[in-house]
């Protein structure tokens, strides 16, 4: 029995999926079982397995999601940790159909010279993309939420020493608790 799932990829991240004489394709294929039919005029991309449905589809279909949103392979092979998960944002949903204020929105998130990004990809352990009208994040699930508030925050209009000092709080009592635990282990 053969599992198919088929991800919607821009066309200008085909060429990122395929890589260079078919790299990344090939690792994708190999790391997951899975068999990629990469329709690159539709954007369509087949992901099969053969045999019962197996987990690997699954990370296999975020794997290629994660790349459709701008991710490089090097930083979606991050995925392959199991820990490890991939979210969208779709920020269409907040801003409507109004390209001025997506493209707004997209320059508060990726901040002046990708500032705004880096530090909120630092305070969380995160890796964040930023392309067409999605913002992709990748790390593990509670690093992920805390980013997801971060850039909802950013969305909504908050001030970006405001979004700082919520992750930085935020930072400081996951320490805390990790030092806690500590303590009561050996008490």
């Amino acid at each position: 029995m053969e599992f198919v799932k088929v991800v919607k990829v821009p066309r200008d991240r085909i060429g990122v999926l395929i890589g260079k004489n078919g790299e990344v394709k090939d690792m994708i294929e190999h790391t997951f079982g899975v068999k990629l039919e990469i329709d690159s005029s539709s954007g369509d991309v087949r992901i099969s397995t053969a045999g019962s449905e197996d987990v690997n589809i699954l990370k296999a279909v975020e794997f290629v999601d994660a790349i459709a949103k701008g991710f490089s392979p090097e930083r979606a092979r991050r995925l392959l940790d199991d820990e490890s998960m991939l979210n969208v944002i779709d920020i269409k949903y907040y801003t409507g159909d109004s390209i001025k204020a997506l493209e707004r929105v997209k320059g508060r998130i990726i901040g002046r010279e990708g500032k705004a990004r880096k530090i909120i990809e630092e305070l969380t352990d995160t890796y964040i993309s930023v392309h067409g009208h999605y913002v992709g994040i990748i790390g593990e699930a509670n690093n992920v939420k805390l980013a997801t508030d971060a850039v909802t925050m950013i969305i909504n209009g908050s001030m970006h020493s405001s979004v700082y000092s919520m992750l930085q709080r935020a930072r400081s009592k996951r320490k805390l608790d990790r030092m806690k635990l500590w303590e009561d282990r050996y008490e």
